[in-house]
């Protein structure tokens, strides 16, 4: 029999509830050549431990019994334990998390949700992770991995869990439709895209995603604008790329949203 490579021997340990109540993981660099090609399908499954985990390049679609959503990246998901869940991950992926035991999950949300992060997670994450195989953490790393559970149970969650529709041929049309967020074509001319009617399209999104078409496009388009914004690019070419007619349209979109402009935003979630 072969040995088992280190992703399996990881992977036999989150679901382990003994040992460190916190195991991180950072993927990125030659971490990250795994998820590189095409789209990867992982079936129905659930964890022992609960699981934070903040995509930074890449899409994931997650699907559970509640509904089927899309992890915006610049974000963290979090999967409660014993939540089953599908995960699709299209592009090359880089990101980071955590798995905690359940003892341990008590202050986090019992339904899987989106929150923010901040640098501060993200630097803790990154040191605990050099600890990852660890089987017992010392006073230091408690400590460590103390404050990061403290930064995750007091994060915010974020109204950007966008649900994705199931039915094979509005699916379609949701992922075109985040590949090309400045295409204004309206419901009419998507549906008859997609060989739908536009009555049949109109009440797929309703019954799958609970948004109206018009809805969910604007709630995918401000996900697609977070991204670019926290790439560094600067509002009126997030504005062009999104396809809205002037900077000010998309300001007056996000302030709707997040209540403040997105300089403002960005400069809170820094904080």
């Amino acid at each position: 029999m072969n040995n088992p490579t280190e992703h399996e021997r990881f992977y036999e340990m989150i679901e382990r509830t003994e040992g460190p109540s916190l195991i991180a993981y950072w993927i990125d660099g030659e971490a990250a050549s795994e998820y590189d090609e095409g789209t990867r399908e992982y079936g129905w499954h659930s964890h022992a431990r609960g699981q934070f985990f903040c995509v930074e390049s890449g899409l994931v679609h997650v699907r559970t019994s509640r509904g089927s959503w899309l992890l915006p990246p610049h974000r963290a998901g979090w999967m409660p334990p014993g939540e089953e869940h599908t995960v699709s991950i299209s592009g090359p992926m880089t990101g980071w998390g955590i798995f905690v035991t359940p003892p341990e999950c008590g202050c986090l949300p019992p339904e899987p949700c989106v929150v923010g992060v901040n640098e501060l997670m993200r630097a803790l994450v990154r040191r605990a992770s050099s600890w990852a195989w660890e089987t017992q953490l010392d006073e230091s790393q408690e400590r460590i991995c103390s404050v990061l559970m403290e930064e995750i149970c007091r994060a915010q969650r974020e109204p950007l869990h966008l649900p994705m529709p199931l039915d094979r041929r509005a699916l379609r049309i949701a992922f075109a439709l985040l590949e090309r967020p400045e295409d204004n074509r309206g419901l009419e001319e998507w549906a008859a895209w997609a060989g739908l009617s536009p009555r049949s399209l109109s009440r797929l999104f309703r019954s799958e995603t609970a948004l109206s078409f018009a809805q969910w496009r604007q709630l995918a388009r401000l996900s697609r604008g977070l991204e670019r914004l926290a790439d560094g690019q600067p509002v009126s070419a997030v504005a062009d790329a999104l396809g809205y007619a002037s900077v000010s349209a998309f300001v007056a979109m996000f302030r709707r949203s997040f209540g403040q402009p997105p300089a403002k935003y960005f400069a809170a979630q820094a904080t």
